[in-house]
């Protein structure tokens, strides 16, 4: 079955970085766009970044672009977000979708903690 599962959240100070991971396994990994959206306390989801199924193609959301940075490696099924310059704004659940826009059904895995705090 489709498994997505997110790591490398934590706790990181204001102007940090932190590298999440997304191991994906049960489907062709190289055939699909995926995503990054987020879960704030309170509030939505929301688009952070999408990658195409090569990797040739990325987007971002206003709020990600010029700090964030999505990719991939196939081989490994693993999707990555580098978030640098963090801001206490980013503070969310960070979930991996399998899907290149936003979709609030794709699938997504039990998403990953980012505290950004001082």
């Amino acid at each position: 079955q489709v498994q997505l599962v997110e790591s490398g959240g934590g706790w990181v100070q204001p102007g940090g970085s932190l590298r999440l991971s997304c191991a994906a396994s049960g489907f062709p990994f190289d055939r699909y766009g995926m995503s990054w959206v987020r879960q704030a306390p309170g509030k939505g989801l929301e688009y952070v970044a999408g990658i195409y199924h090569s990797g040739g193609n990325a987007v971002y959301s206003p709020s990600a672009r010029g700090r964030f940075v999505i990719s991939r490696h196939n081989p490994k099924n693993t999707l990555y977000l580098q978030m640098n310059n963090l801001k206490p704004e980013d503070t969310a659940v960070y979930f991996c979708a399998r899907s290149f826009g936003f979709n609030i059904r794709a699938r997504r895995g039990p998403g990953t903690q980012v505290t950004v705090s001082s």
